[in-house]
């Protein structure tokens, strides 16, 4: 895929049905396009510069990306104030998450320079939402999971926020899947990851895992220890091959 190194960037709010305003941070590349489209599913540290910045990186490989930013229902204040709000709160609910996501996929297949193709993208809390939104809705073409934990749940995990373990709705995935997962991961583990893929297989679907030794989660984060950079490197030449196979033909 072309590279673009002029893009145009800028923070956008949406209204939602009940009425809720959601910021959301919008990059494209120059040009009139049409561009496939991603939409960024920010992890638990909430809006943070990693999602603003990996955002960009997705327009310079040719993608229309936006990044809402999933915490603003929790209150006034900086996004780093919402998220230690949503997380003291122990999270946002999974429905509120996928009706808040299904208006920016919404909104980004109906811009003038979408090519009319949707991909998630989400690691961590935001894997595991992009992962469910893509069983729960019908709307996207591609849907990358990175180290997403908690999509196989035991019964005493779930709550009134998160009813369901995602894996118990692998039948109903609608899209390709591209999984990115390190084998010292404990959340999810490679236990974990072996179950969510033998419901992928079980179910025939559409998808690649792929685990990376010496790898743990997070190992995208190049601001944190976490990073490991030949690790992170293979992972993102395998996520934008899989975008490119299904958001652009």
């Amino acid at each position: 895929m072309q590279t673009y190194r002029g893009q145009k960037s800028a923070i956008i709010s949406v209204r939602a049905r009940d009425g809720v305003s959601i910021d959301a941070y919008l990059a494209c590349p120059e040009g009139m396009g049409p561009f496939p489209a991603v939409v960024l599913v920010h992890h638990l540290p909430g809006w943070t510069d990693y999602y603003i910045e990996t955002t960009r990186r997705f327009a310079h490989h040719g993608y229309l990306a936006i990044c809402p930013n999933l915490f603003q229902r929790a209150g006034d204040g900086t996004p780093d104030d919402c998220a230690a709000r949503v997380r003291a709160q122990g999270g946002v609910a999974d429905d509120e998450v996928i009706d808040d996501l299904e208006l920016f996929v919404g909104w980004v297949r109906g811009n003038k320079l979408s090519n009319g193709k949707v991909g998630l993208f989400g690691s961590c809390s935001g894997g595991r939402h992009s992962f469910l939104y893509a069983c729960k809705r019908e709307d996207v073409d591609a849907c990358a999971d990175l180290w997403g934990g908690r999509v196989v749940m035991a019964p005493n995990e779930l709550s009134q926020k998160t009813p369901i373990a995602p894996i118990d709705l692998t039948e109903k995935l609608s899209c390709p899947l591209i999984g990115i997962f390190g084998n010292e991961d404990r959340a999810p583990s490679p236990g974990e990851v072996h179950i969510h893929e033998s419901e992928l297989r079980r179910f025939g679907k559409d998808f690649e895992f792929h685990r990376y030794d010496g790898a743990g989660h997070g190992f995208f984060y190049w601001h944190r220890p976490l990073y490991r950079p030949e690790q992170a490197m293979d992972g993102w030449e395998k996520i934008l091959t899989f975008f490119k196979t299904n958001l652009t033909r």
